[in-house]
């Protein structure tokens, strides 16, 4: 069974993370620290309840002084970084910064928000050990022009880290987090950060990039499509970068999005012979379907092939899911035989429900005939 990401913090985290602490704080009682951690509801929270809870108990290990209590987190830095690598992504220093990083970024989130000088020196630090995405947002919500002004002057910074964090920490939309909501609404100030990231070394700052694009088009399509015109043949990465923050649009169908990357509709294109072959499909096995693809074209045509998953909700309407099979260019006057198998395996991500699915093909964005199948 796959550990919960909650399990992170065990005997063994606890170990390493208690040595280093006790390199900076004077009298550093162990046994106290992991007591107060390890109490009553410790197993019943889940892990954004457990960094918090870790945090909120090392502030009382801390010196009382915001500023003297960031001086001992940066010195604890400090000590790590004399053992590891930090200026490129290696496993080893990736695995302790995901685990410490939590931490680390939840302090400055939940006691340094009335401090925005040492905080934003504090952030620049940590997210060089790890990133600070999380406790960067309340101050772009509290100080967002100021805020924004630093996330600009962060995407020149000459350690990767902070550049991917000018994008990644103001996203509209970033998962686990809470949502900016005036950059949903008008996301103009991230744009000159993203200018200066797009075609960046790191592959991580490009791929921080692209799901920014991807949170706009949510809100703001226009503004992407505007972007993407702009940048379109300008290298490689910034195709990359254009192509993955546009995907929403493309499942989507977004007719614009699709003719700028070359799916010019689906015209010539018929589907035949569609075929479910599982009919009725069992929770923890697999829908299997079939069909041909027909391009009656004298020409090549490049096609985007996407099948629409509609999925039984607990209220009994259906809610679609588009999963791609392909993109490529089918040959003319071709005929392709096409098989797919999607899972119904339970995850932690979807709630299963039993009864009427159904499923379709999409062709450049466009959805052909439903087709019912059953889940029990």
């Amino acid at each position: 069974m796959t550990e919960a990401l909650k399990d992170m913090f065990n005997k063994q985290f606890f170990d390493r993370f208690t040595k280093d602490l006790k390199l900076v704080i004077n009298d550093f009682n162990t046994r106290k620290f992991v007591s107060q951690i390890m109490d009553d509801e410790w197993e019943n929270r889940e892990f954004k309840q457990r960094c918090w809870h870790i945090t909120t108990v090392l502030k009382d290990f801390l010196p009382a002084d915001y500023k003297a209590a960031i001086a001992k987190i940066l010195e604890l830095l400090d000590h790590i970084k004399d053992r590891h690598d930090y200026s490129e992504v290696n496993d080893e220093a990736f695995t302790l910064a995901l685990e410490y990083g939590w931490i680390l970024d939840n302090f400055v989130e939940q006691y340094g928000i009335d401090d925005y000088e040492t905080s934003i020196k504090a952030i620049e630090k940590i997210t060089q050990f790890t990133s600070c995405e999380f406790s960067v947002r309340p101050f772009i919500i509290k100080y967002p022009k100021k805020m924004m002004k630093q996330m600009l002057v962060w995407s020149k910074y000459k350690h990767w880290g902070v550049r991917r964090l000018s994008s990644e920490g103001c996203r509209p939309r970033l998962p686990w987090s809470m949502a900016l909501p005036n950059l949903k609404e008008d996301p103009t100030p991230i744009i000159p950060i993203l200018e200066n990231l797009k075609d960046d070394i790191s592959r991580f700052v490009r791929l921080s990039v692209a799901n920014n694009l991807n949170d706009i088009a949510k809100d703001n399509p226009e503004t992407v499509i505007n972007l993407v015109k702009k940048w379109q043949g300008k290298s490689e990465n910034i195709d990359w970068i254009i192509k993955h923050g546009c995907r929403t649009l493309l499942k989507q169908g977004n007719a614009e999005a699709m003719e700028l990357f070359g799916f010019d509709g689906a015209k010539n294109i018929t589907i035949k012979d569609f075929k479910i072959v599982t009919p009725k499909v069992k929770i923890g096995e697999a829908l299997e379907f079939g069909f041909k693809l027909m391009n009656n074209s004298a020409k090549a045509v490049k096609i985007r092939l996407e099948y629409g998953l509609y999925y039984q909700k607990a209220n009994k309407t259906l809610s679609k899911k588009v999963c791609r099979i392909s993109e490529k260019e089918y040959a003319k006057n071709s005929t392709t035989h096409i098989t797919r198998k999607h899972s119904f395996k339970v995850v932690t991500t979807r709630v299963l429900h039993t009864g009427l699915h159904q499923v379709s093909v999409i062709i450049n964005g466009k959805e052909f005939e439903k087709y019912d199948f059953e889940l029990i």
